[in-house]
């Protein structure tokens, strides 16, 4: 098989004046500050999800990064103490599938002593027996990624062959060891698994558990994505609303992922994540670190930069923060309100690079 190239690497550019910090916040080109920071730790999966790391691009000889190019914990810390110092309140851990990297509880504990939240994304698959020790770490809560309560189609989703019962069960213990409130995020694809739509919030109400039900978005260059097969958000809340109604519940803070909506009848809620038909670039806040150390300020990025080099090469804190600062301050995304049938098809990173 042809090697795929996941990125372009951009090399450093050479810098003006160290960045100046108005007010003390870091804001980029439309005024949005750094809050979330995405961390994929490894590019690997067990899983082959049909809309993330579809079986004919990520086959058995497909040329995964080598040990040797992937970030050390010593040097994940390092980048994500400088992140915080930069105004980073929250740290998600992803992958590919984190939990295949060895003694991830080791990086977990070494993050948990920068004082910010600390949380995971997981397909459950490897959850229920590092539980207690990325609890023990410092590890603040977890979200698991299940896409139908069908056992046949959510083995034929993940394509691994994986039951459904088994993350069920994962999602059990996690809540059990105090990963609370555990977020369950179902990624809805239209003629697929839309008809769990009920289904999934019925199973998840009342428990303390929030499922969030995502549309089905164009990332990376692998998934065959069209509109046809995206279920508007707005149909979702529709269906739910239809059995138990719903009414909508302002954001936790500026610039959260998903929609909240909560059950009338005190059930708790569900979230909608409306990345196709409701843009939320204006309030977007988050950047991702790569496996090999790239930075990338948009899921849908074309290329990253590289931090690696820095790192490796003897580059001060200062240096490295003046780099990521500027990068962020240059920051003009909005993939999601300019997407087009033809900007769906141009090259782009693998989710499974960078995460989700």
């Amino acid at each position: 098989m042809k090697k795929v190239i996941p990125i372009e690497m951009k090399p450093r550019a050479p810098r003006g004046p160290a960045p100046q910090f108005a007010g003390g916040e870091l804001a980029d080109t439309r005024g949005r500050g750094m809050h979330d920071l995405r961390i994929s730790v490894t590019d690997r999966c067990n899983f082959r999800c049909v809309y993330c790391m579809p079986r004919e691009t990520f086959g058995a000889d497909h040329p995964f990064l080598p040990y040797s190019a992937i970030l050390t914990f010593e040097e994940v810390t390092r980048l994500a103490r400088i992140f915080v110092g930069l105004g980073v309140q929250k740290i998600r851990l992803t992958g590919g599938e984190p939990l295949v990297r060895r003694q991830l509880h080791r990086l977990v504990a070494m993050l948990a002593e920068l004082g910010v939240e600390i949380t995971l994304t997981t397909n459950g698959s490897l959850l229920a027996k590092q539980a207690r020790l990325l609890k023990q770490a410092g590890l603040h809560r977890v979200t698991v990624s299940l896409d139908s309560l069908d056992d046949a189609t959510f083995r034929a989703m993940n394509d691994a062959d994986f039951p459904v019962a088994k993350v069920i069960d994962a999602i059990e213990v996690a809540a059990a060891e105090g990963l609370t409130p555990v977020k369950i995020n179902t990624v809805v694809k239209r003629g697929v698994n839309d008809q769990d739509i009920v289904r999934m919030a019925e199973r998840w109400r009342g428990t303390g558990h929030t499922v969030r039900f995502i549309e089905y978005m164009d990332v990376g260059s692998s998934n065959g994505w069209r509109m046809d097969d995206v279920v508007p958000s707005a149909e979702v809340v529709r269906r739910i609303s239809q059995r138990w109604p719903l009414e909508p519940v302002e954001a936790n803070y500026t610039g959260e992922v998903a929609e909240r909506w909560r059950y009338l009848d005190g059930g708790g809620e569900i979230g909608v994540i409306s990345s196709v038909t409701q843009a939320f670039c204006s309030t977007c806040t988050r950047m991702r670190l790569s496996t090999e150390g790239s930075l990338f300020t948009c899921l849908f990025a074309q290329s990253g930069h590289d931090l690696k080099t820095l790192l490796r090469g003897g580059a001060s804190d200062e240096e490295i923060r003046n780099e990521i600062a500027a990068v962020w301050q240059h920051r003009a995304d909005r993939y999601s309100e300019i997407r087009t049938e033809h900007t769906a098809k141009q090259r782009k990173v693998e989710m499974s690079y960078i995460g989700g």
